[in-house]
């Protein structure tokens, strides 16, 4: 892979450190409030990103996705540092923390679009599987150290200190997009200029390609089935399970780590040996092998059984996440890079959100077994659908 897109990734992951440690910060000090305020800071991140992702997306089409990069990045070092002014008294954090999160969601719904487009540019098309599992490990790692980081730096510094320190990383990273100029502007050069159209036709648009396209549509829709139906598994479904079978809580992290430690482990293996032929295909067959694991986990009887099962699950997480990131970017139109991302980071949180509610509200009916069934089930028919030759489209 081309030395500017290690540069990229380098500044990029140091800043996902930076974001994962104030994200901690910042939940565990909007805790202190109480729990309503704690899940309004999380709304408050989570609604403009959402209601502003394809204008996001648009944008970055239009102007180019280097100069958003740059212009967010700015802007984050300018919110960290008003919130570390803003805290660094002893006076009440409420207000600085709900504007603050207000104004990550809404810089967050133009970085993510064209952060996600940024791969394409710099790598090129036979580097792309190498290229996203290095971004998905250092991913990794910062969900790994960034909170531990944030606990360190909360203990020993205050809100104050872990802002300015979240604010250094986006400095460093901007410096990092400054000197890539070169590389990202000859990158987006390709695809030919777009008929001029206000932003909100233009947003739209993004949603047209994804829908109409014969890849990228029916791969979208395997997305929305995964985040809704295998994500909520980790962070939801396996604490439930081990508590109503009265597991310890090492029990649930050894769970969740053996289900890291698998999609990890296939994610070095596509970095070191280059993904499999046929995407599409090797992404379903991933999602199923997911869902033996998700109704192993159901089964399992034992911890023992339950640590087995959770591998397996990171195993098809794994080389579905691998095999799918790559398709999108590939089959992507070059003037619709950070739309069709904007569609995707959606496809992702949309389904999330609704099914982790509704399996809160329905693992109180009944057992977590049952749910966790029922999610493999939905996984598996999906798979299979995605798996029949007339609803396959090759890229």
């Amino acid at each position: 892979m081309p030395p500017a897109y290690w540069t990229w990734l380098g500044g990029t992951t140091l800043s996902l450190l930076g974001v994962q440690a104030m994200a901690f910060a910042m939940a565990w000090t909007a805790a202190g409030q109480g729990g309503r305020f704690a899940a309004l800071v999380l709304s408050a991140i989570v609604a403009p990103r959402v209601l502003l992702l394809l204008v996001g997306g648009a944008v970055a089409d239009r102007f180019g996705p280097w100069i958003v990069l740059v212009l967010s990045d700015a802007a984050m070092i300018v919110v960290m540092a008003a919130l570390a002014v803003a805290v660094w008294s002893p006076a009440d954090p409420g207000l600085p923390l709900l504007l603050t999160a207000l104004a990550i969601g809404i810089v967050d719904a133009f970085y993510l679009p064209s952060t996600g487009a940024m791969p394409r540019r710099l790598v090129p098309a036979d580097g792309l599987a190498r290229a996203m599992s290095a971004r998905h490990l250092a991913g990794q790692l910062a969900l790994f150290a960034g909170p531990a980081a944030g606990g360190l730096f909360l203990a020993g510094l205050g809100l104050a200190g872990v802002a300015l320190a979240n604010a250094a990383t986006f400095a460093v990273l901007l410096a990092v997009l400054v000197a890539l100029r070169p590389y990202a502007a000859r990158a987006g050069s390709d695809g030919g200029p777009e008929p001029a159209r206000s932003v909100g036709r233009a947003a739209l648009d993004g949603l047209r390609v994804a829908a109409a396209h014969p890849v990228l549509r029916p791969t979208l829709l395997l997305v929305g089935v995964a985040a809704g139906f295998l994500l909520p598994v980790t962070g939801l479904l396996v604490p439930l399970l081990a508590r109503e079978r009265s597991w310890p809580p090492q029990v649930a992290g050894v769970v969740v780590a053996a289900l890291a430690l698998g999609t990890a482990g296939v994610a070095v293996l596509v970095l070191l040996r280059g993904a499999l032929a046929d995407p599409g295909r090797v992404a379903a067959v991933s999602l199923l092998v997911a869902a033996g694991g998700v109704a192993a986990l159901a089964a399992a009887g034992s911890p023992v059984g339950a640590v087995v099962a959770g591998a397996v699950v990171g195993l098809g997480s794994g080389g579905f996440a691998t095999h799918v990131g790559p398709l999108v970017l590939a089959a992507t139109p070059a003037t619709h890079l950070s739309r069709v991302q904007a569609v995707l980071v959606l496809v992702q949180n949309l389904p999330l959100v609704l099914t982790t509610n509704a399996f809160g509200v329905f693992v109180e009916t009944t057992r977590t077994a049952s749910v966790l069934y029922a999610c493999a089930g939905v996984l598996a028919t999906a798979a299979l659908a995605a798996l029949t030759p007339s609803r396959r489209q090759d890229p």
